[in-house]
């Protein structure tokens, strides 16, 4: 079946390329398993890794096709979407990158370091240069027995190796390798293919997480199936929406790639992962035969946490319908509270300009006209009774002179 291509950014030549399919570009077929997949991936991003081809463009061109190839066909919602639909499906913007953190500078160190003390979750991968030492078998192997422990602390960016032996009997029985830090420490906890040519490829990898007062790590090999929970995918999740953190919880919960291990030697490495500080660690081997019931118990609660997995995501499609409903039927009560408000406001307003102003204003102008007329009227009223009720005074040129006309004047 054809790969799926579409055109690349880039330009060779004044012509642009097409992307190529992933599965073309990791050398792996279409029923590939995850661990085909992420061993592929290993051998060629170290093949290619910048560390080991300076100032050679078309390797660190091919690191970047590798690791964004991988990063599709390692998420499996990613990798049924671009099968479905091809990279149109895939949200290549938000593809996540593994950092190197040795191949960082200081100030690109520090910053890594100051987003992830504020929570930014940041995918470290192990140092190329601790890969190729193992692959060309250049490490130092320590014997780790089964049913003891060994503490040490581990550097920035190096590892410590332990080789495991176990028995037919102790392989049935199940095999598990944990590790752990009181202090906090990061680390992470790999485990090694033996190569035909004695060197070791990395096959699986646990990052370390807090656990109550301390950081662990462990790998359970028991026969069935167990599951890991990538913490990443929720963190990223919870920084966009709590409800998207609820319902992606279990996302991350991902069955192993080795179910079990054979009988033999086998190789476990714990690697520093801390930004500028070494790591403190212990680290032991357990036959799980003595353990048979915490294993009936694993396997109940892992089938449980599928089983929660799956209503919970028939219950999303129901919450989100409620929800959309609430939103609307809230969206509405808001309207409808505003539009009242604004009805008894304007009711209010037209009251208003009936019965307070211009009452005010009428009611005082003709109070002040009718009480003017009056008290002229009034004024005027008073005047004339004052007039007829007053005695008549004689005036000086009115008076009676009585003249005796017989005398002579």
């Amino acid at each position: 079946m054809p790969g799926h291509r579409s055109k690349s950014e880039k330009h060779d030549d004044g012509e642009k390329q097409l992307r190529r399919d992933p599965y073309e570009v990791l050398g792996v077929s279409r029923n590939s398993m995850d661990q085909e997949i992420k061993t592929a991936y290993r051998k060629m991003a170290l093949k290619y890794h910048p560390d080991k081809n300076a100032n050679d463009p078309k390797a660190a061109d091919m690191f970047k096709e590798v690791t964004f190839s991988y990063n599709i066909l390692s998420d499996p919602d990613k990798r049924r979407q671009y099968d479905s639909a091809g990279f149109e499906a895939v949200e290549s913007d938000n593809q996540e990158l593994e950092l190197d953190l040795s191949s960082l500078g200081a100030v690109n160190t520090m910053f890594a370091a100051l987003f992830s003390k504020l929570g930014v979750p940041i995918k470290t991968t192990v140092s190329a240069s601790i890969l190729e030492e193992a692959l060309n078998g250049l490490v130092t192997i320590r014997p780790l027995p089964l049913g003891h422990y060994v503490s040490k602390r581990v550097e920035k960016q190096c590892a410590h190796f332990y080789s495991v032996t176990i028995t037919e009997e102790e392989a049935r029985a199940g095999f598990v390798c944990r590790v752990q830090s009181s202090d906090k420490s990061k680390f992470k906890l790999l485990y090694f293919d033996q190569e035909d040519n004695g060197g070791l490829s990395l096959a699986l990898q646990e990052d370390s997480a807090k656990t109550g007062k301390i950081t662990t790590a462990g790998m359970y090999f028991l026969g069935f199936p167990v599951y890991r929970l990538d913490q990443t995918m929720n963190s990223i999740a919870a920084a966009k929406d709590p409800d998207t953190s609820f319902f992606r919880k279990l996302d991350g919960f991902q069955p192993c790639e080795l179910n079990e291990l054979k009988a033999g030697t086998h190789v476990f490495a714990v690697y520093g992962d801390n930004f500028f500080k070494s790591a403190n660690y212990t680290i032991e081997a357990l036959c799980a035969a003595p353990l048979s019931e915490e294993k009936e118990n694993l396997r109940s609660i892992e089938a449980q946490i599928l089983s929660k997995r799956a209503e919970v995501s028939k219950f999303e499609a129901e919450y989100r319908e409620v929800l959309a409903q609430f939103s609307e039927m809230t969206s509405r009560y808001a309207h409808e509270i505003q539009s009242i408000d604004e009805l008894l406001k304007h009711r209010n307003e037209i009251h208003a300009s009936y019965t307070i102003t211009p009452f005010k204003r009428s009611t005082s102008k003709s109070r002040s006209k009718s009480s003017s007329k009056e008290n002229k009227e009034d004024g005027q009223t008073r005047e004339k009774r004052s007039t007829r009720d007053r005695p008549k005074k004689k005036k000086w040129y009115n008076l009676h002179l009585r003249v005796d006309k017989r005398k002579a004047c």
